[in-house]
């Protein structure tokens, strides 16, 4: 290991432990999932001087640990489960335990060195979490409203009414939430005016996309638009010349600003509108257009942000690009 490079540690949360694994020291060690046992896994990480950790996201186990090695001052990346797997699977690692996976994000850390980990921001955080609850919730509705359309016995719909009316409740009460958070939050506030003065985003958008796209305004539009999972990726190979599709990215997010853009595209947001209207008259199908349209407006929020302007119509105004993909919808 040359004399300056960064001592890696790769984690790997369960529930009720972490498998921690210093590849490059060959040392492995497992801690439980306690106050003791995080500060147990921070003397080892220090007698070993590691300075960066990195573990994967495991659906909120891995809040806890990430917080405290932040507070540790180690820097923390918390990777796709999914990418870590592909690279085990590219290096020819088929087996898959705790201790062998600890091992390959150690090694996927120490490989994609590009990979930084963004800052920890409490309050964002906590509104991510407030965001998501509230989504989780629309889900649930919506399960229940497709139940509704079926036969059922009378105390099972009667459930079903208590159930969505409890449901709108707090959902109401996890706007005001949100709300409350944006304001108590200089910054947010400051880019919620942003993102909300473009026709068609609403206060709900603006939070989410506080929340799960912290990168706005400061990488460039082709980034923006891949972390979004809005841009669309060659499929080509010789002579052969395949249509392109949108694949990767946060599909929350994604999924967050489907809506909005929709109607921004077809109803409310006349820049956008005819930039939508322009596509579907050269022939592209809706969903092509639409997904267009969703990339062309992260890649203009993601400037106004960084320029700190809000819309003008005038300035953003877009144009429909020579050749666009024949089907760049989702795969």
């Amino acid at each position: 290991m040359a004399q300056n490079e960064v001592v890696v540690v790769g984690i790997d949360v369960a529930k009720d432990k972490v498998d921690a694994c210093i590849r490059s020291l060959a040392q492995r060690k497992t801690f439980p999932s306690t106050t003791e046992g995080r500060r147990a896994l921070i003397r080892w990480l220090r007698k070993y001087k590691v300075g960066k950790a990195a573990m994967e996201a495991s659906g909120g186990y891995e809040q806890d640990w990430a917080k405290a090695l932040r507070q540790a001052s180690l820097e923390v990346l918390v990777i796709d489960p999914k990418r870590v797997r592909s690279f085990a699977k590219s290096a020819g690692r088929l087996a898959k335990n705790d201790p062998i996976d600890a091992e390959m994000i150690a090694w996927f850390a120490e490989t994609f060195v590009e990979a930084k980990s963004q800052a920890h921001d409490a309050a964002r955080e906590k509104l991510a979490q407030i965001v998501n609850a509230r989504q989780s919730l629309l889900d649930m509705q919506t399960r229940l409203q497709n139940r509704g359309e079926h036969s059922t016995p009378e105390v099972v719909q009667k459930m079903q009414e208590r159930l969505l009316k409890k449901i709108s409740v707090e959902v109401a009460k996890l706007e005001v939430a949100i709300a409350a958070q944006v304001k108590a939050t200089p910054h947010f506030v400051e880019l919620a005016e942003i993102i909300e003065s473009v026709p068609g985003l609403g206060k709900v958008t603006a939070a989410g996309l506080i929340a799960a796209m912290p990168e706005l305004g400061q990488v460039n539009g082709n980034i923006v638009a891949a972390l979004l999972g809005v841009a669309p990726y060659d499929d080509d190979s010789g002579q052969r010349r395949g249509n392109r599709h949108i694949k990767g990215g946060r599909r929350k997010a994604r999924n967050l600003f489907y809506m909005p853009c929709m109607g921004a595209a077809t109803r409310h947001n006349p820049v956008l509108k005819a930039f939508y209207d322009r596509l579907i008259t050269k022939g592209k199908e809706p969903k092509v257009a639409l997904t267009a349209c969703m990339r062309k407006l992260i890649v203009i929020l993601n400037t106004m942000i960084a320029r700190r302007q809000k819309w003008d119509a005038n300035r953003y105004k877009v144009s429909v690009p020579a050749r666009l993909p024949p089907s760049a919808c989702p795969a």
